[in-house]
C-alpha cells in the first residue's frame, strides 16, 4: 500500500491527466478500479474520498445544468417522465419475479430493484431504512449496483455505435438503463453534448421518483425510516434557468460545463477506488444473478423500444 504522500502524488498525476484530456470517463473508472483492487492507495484516503466523491458528483451534475436550455429540458423531461414510470414498474416486476424463481432474499431484491429502477446507490440508501435492511444487506445491494454501473460505462457506447443510435436515442437509453447518475453522464457524453443533455435531464427526472417510492415502501412496511431529498436536482434546475435567461452568461456557462465534465471524470476515478476484492467477495450468487438479469432485461427491452419508437 502506498504511503499518504505517494498517494497524494499519484492522485495529482491523475488529476493533471484528466484536466489535459488524457483520461476518458471509462479509463478514469478503470484506473480507479485497478488502484482500488490492489489497494495501492492509503486506506484512510480511500475512506475519506467517499463523501468527497458524492459531493463532487452533485457539483458536476449542477454544473452540467449550465449547458442545457430550459425549453429543451421540458421537452425531454415530459418524454422521460412516462418512460421512467414504465421502466420503474417493469423493473420491480422483473426483479421480484426473478427473485422468487431463484429464491433470493426479499429485502435484498427490493433494494436491488430500487437501485436499478431509479438512481443506483442513492435509491438503495434511501429505501434501506424504510424496509429495515441491515448494513450487510445494504452493502451487498450497493456492491452489485456498483459493479454493474462500471460494466455499463464500458459496454454501452460500443453497443450504441453498433446499433447506430443517434445522440437522442443513446442519451435516452443511458438514462433509462444505467443505474447511477455518474455512469449515465460518463457513458452519454461519449456520443456528444446533445446525448449528454438528454441523458442528464431524463436521469434526474427518473431520480425524482425516489420520493413516492420511499413513501410507498415506508408506509407499506409501517416503518419510520428517514429520507434525504436529492437537493442537487434543484441546483441543476436553477443552473438551467440561469444559463437560459441571464443575458451574456454564455462564456461563463461554457467554462462551467467544461469544468463539470472534468470533475465528473475525477468522480468516476474516485468511485473506482471503492471497488476492491473484499467488496466483490460479499456478492452472493443468487443476489448477483437477480441484479444482473434484471439489468440485462431492462437494458435489452429499453433498447428495443428506443430503436422502434424514438
Amino acid at each position: 500500500m502506498l504511503s499518504k504522500t505517494t498517494s497524494y502524488f499519484f492522485g495529482t498525476i491523475v488529476l493533471i491527466c484528466i484536466i489535459l484530456g488524457y483520461i476518458s470517463p471509462a479509463l478514469a473508472l478503470m484506473t480507479g478500479i485497478c488502484v482500488g483492487i490492489v489497494r495501492a492507495f492509503n486506506k484512510e484516503l480511500v475512506s475519506q474520498s467517499v463523501n468527497f466523491q458524492r459531493s463532487l458528483l452533485q457539483i458536476s451534475v449542477i454544473g452540467l445544468g449550465f449547458g442545457i436550455h430550459v425549453s429543451d429540458a421540458f421537452l425531454v423531461g415530459a418524454q422521460g417522465f412516462f418512460i421512467s414510470l414504465i421502466a420503474i414498474v417493469c423493473t420491480f416486476i422483473i426483479t421480484l419475479t426473478i427473485s422468487r424463481l431463484v429464491g433470493s432474499e426479499k429485502k435484498l431484491s427490493v433494494l436491488i430493484a430500487s437501485g436499478t429502477a431509479i438512481c443506483g446507490g442513492s435509491a438503495i440508501a434511501a429505501v434501506s431504512p424504510g424496509i429495515q435492511a441491515n448494513s450487510y444487506q445494504t452493502s451487498i445491494a450497493l456492491a452489485i449496483v456498483f459493479v454493474l454501473n462500471a460494466i455499463a460505462l464500458f459496454i454501452f457506447p460500443p453497443i450504441g455505435y453498433f446499433f447506430e443510435l443517434n445522440q437522442t436515442q443513446f442519451g435516452l437509453w443511458c438514462a433509462i438503463a444505467i443505474h447511477d447518475t455518474s455512469s449515465v453522464v460518463g457513458a452519454s457524453q461519449v456520443f456528444g453534448m446533445e446525448s449528454l443533455a438528454i441523458a442528464t435531464t431524463t436521469k434526474l427526472v427518473r431520480a425524482l421518483w425516489i420520493i413516492p417510492l420511499v413513501l410507498i415502501i415506508t408506509l407499506s412496511s409501517k416503518s419510520s425510516g428517514k429520507f434525504t431529498f436529492p437537493w442537487f436536482i434543484l441546483g441543476f434546475l436553477l443552473a438551467m434557468i440561469v444559463a437560459s435567461y441571464i443575458p451574456g452568461i454564455e462564456t461563463i456557462s461554457n467554462a462551467i460545463v467544461w469544468l463539470a465534465k472534468k470533475t465528473l471524470i475525477l468522480t468516476l476515478f474516485l468511485i473506482g477506488l471503492q471497488i476492491n476484492i473484499s467488496q466483490l467477495k460479499i456478492l452472493g450468487f443468487k443476489t448477483a444473478l437477480v441484479g444482473t438479469l434484471t439489468w440485462i432485461i431492462l437494458a435489452a427491452f429499453s433498447l428495443l423500444y428506443i430503436l422502434n419508437y424514438t
